[in-house]
């Protein structure tokens, strides 16, 4: 485990909430009331939020308002992932975390529970290069269960569940069979078990990340209601990728000019999808953490 001192503030029943989905995810208009709303359901459970990021070079589990709204008011703050976080602390720089940066203060921290909307995975190819997101490799260094909607369904969702698989990650499914995809319920890779109770999944991933010290993976499928239509959602994405194309978008920042534009070609759609599906990760995360 990490030996990264972390500041924390919160309680021994957290649930990890990552400040890149606050900072980069959303218009910056909407930040501050997505944070305050999921900060509300996972109290709500009977939990406490934990919102993660580096402030000022110091790593904060557990940061204030006032620190999170000086982060949104800074501008232009750089992504934190396991690579590059300890260059962004040596600097002093504010820093949003990414889904793997996350994980590594939050077990830091000793926090075992992170709820997010998506994993970042395999990219389907916008150059020559392979891109994979450094979050899939997190799963194997620190022990923490991420509630999750599956991965980016922009990504290559079917490669991303193979390279889990290979990379000997867990991948467990909340009431479903499938491996969600973000914005769509199912896909075509499955996950490793299926579990129907809290109570018997929250016994297992404590048993398991014991037994292992590494992450595991609970698929929580966007709530049914929420779900894009499998025919719109093709044509979104299309005309999405290719503005991020024209637009020259690379590496890092490919998965945000594709979300940006999405939200811009669908009205608005898979903006209110993103939203309601990482509510409903938190609260999933927040009735594990206190089963």
């Amino acid at each position: 485990m990490t030996r990264v001192a972390v500041v924390k503030r919160v309680g021994g029943r957290a649930v990890a909430l990552e400040t890149t989905l606050l900072v980069h995810g959303v218009p910056t208009s909407e930040s501050m009331g997505l944070a305050s709303r999921l900060c509300g359901v996972v109290r709500a459970s009977g939990a406490d939020p934990a919102v993660v990021g580096v402030v000022r070079g110091v790593p904060t589990v557990g940061m204030t308002d006032a620190e999170l709204r000086s982060m949104l008011d800074a501008g232009d703050v750089p992504k934190a992932n396991t690579a590059n976080l300890g260059v962004l602390m040596h600097r002093g720089l504010d820093a949003a975390t990414t889904v793997s940066a996350t994980m590594e203060l939050a077990a830091a921290a000793a926090v075992m529970w992170f709820a997010t909307g998506g994993l970042g995975g395999v990219h389907r190819g916008y150059g020559e290069h392979l891109d994979v997101s450094s979050d899939l490799g997190a799963f194997t260094r620190f022990p923490v269960a991420v509630v999750t909607s599956g991965v980016k369904s922009i990504l290559d969702v079917e490669s991303t569940r193979e390279a889990l698989e290979t990379l000997g990650v867990t991948v467990v499914g909340f009431r479903t069979d499938r491996f969600p995809a973000f914005y769509r319920r199912s896909s075509e890779a499955g996950v490793d078990a299926r579990f129907d109770d809290e109570r018997e999944l929250a016994a297992f991933v404590r048993g398991e990340i014991a037994r292992t010290g590494r992450g595991i993976v609970v698929a929580n499928p966007i709530p049914q209601e929420h779900e894009i239509d499998e025919t719109d959602w093709g044509r979104w994405l299309g005309e999405a990728e290719q503005r991020a194309i024209e637009a020259g978008a690379s590496g890092r920042g490919v998965t945000p000019a594709v979300l940006g534009a999405l939200h811009e070609v669908s009205g608005g759609a898979t903006l209110r999808a993103n939203l309601a599906l990482v509510e409903a990760n938190a609260r999933l995360a927040g009735r594990l953490a206190v089963s």
